[in-house]
């Protein structure tokens, strides 16, 4: 059976917290909410996302334009970006043993193939597929499933955060959670993955295995 890995780009693929953690602290007054300083980032990093919104205190009906900004500005902060330590390999691994390899994030495509293509990896996915929303993640998995005529049991999804785990759930489709990503391990546990790993390399184990 042909294994089908999709992969989330902010926090599991890219390291991309500082420069989000800057970007939105440079948008907070014209947003509206207050910025988060060094020394609650590790506090956040154990909040769900629901939390994380209750605890900046911006609207709600503000997070898809913040959304957007974010994205747009990150364009000019690629350059600067790096994949984590191990990453590059395990992707190459995952690839030569004949897996399906794919991305489904709210960042944009235009920021990805950027990464991708300063790590020599542009060739490297079956597809890419973009979403802006921000809690029916997994509406944009299913969407993705139904096009591409994918069975769930053949999916498993790799995800950095609390959401990825619920929006796997909800998908119906097997979840691997990283814990060098945005949530702490502790988070991420309590929303008991599938799997969880502390190590890019773990992931040719649990592939192999599943």
């Amino acid at each position: 059976m042909t294994k089908v890995i999709i992969f989330d780009f902010d926090g599991t693929l890219a390291d991309t917290l500082n420069a989000i953690v800057t970007i939105t602290n440079r948008l907070s007054v014209e947003f509206g909410y207050k910025p988060a300083t060094k020394d609650e980032l590790a506090e956040i990093r154990n909040l769900n996302s629901w939390e994380i919104i209750k605890h900046s205190g911006i609207s709600i009906f503000k997070l898809p334009f913040l959304v957007r900004r974010v994205r747009k500005e990150l364009r000019n902060e690629i350059q600067e970006i790096r994949l984590f330590p191990g990453i590059k390999e395990a992707l190459l691994e995952l690839k030569n043993q004949g897996n399906q390899l794919g991305i489904i994030t709210s960042n944009s495509k235009e920021n990805v193939l950027a990464l991708m293509e300063r790590n020599g990896l542009e060739e490297i996915f079956d597809f890419i597929y973009t979403g802006t929303t921000l809690f029916g993640k997994h509406k944009v998995i299913n969407n993705w499933l139904k096009q591409a005529a994918v069975k769930s049991e053949e999916v498993v999804y790799v995800g950095d955060e609390t959401r990825d785990i619920e929006a796997a759930k909800k998908a119906k489709i097997k979840i691997i959670a990283v814990s060098w990503g945005f949530n702490a391990k502790a988070a991420l546990a309590e929303y008991k993955p599938d799997f969880l790993i502390e190590h890019p390399h773990q992931l040719i184990e649990v592939i192999k295995n599943w």
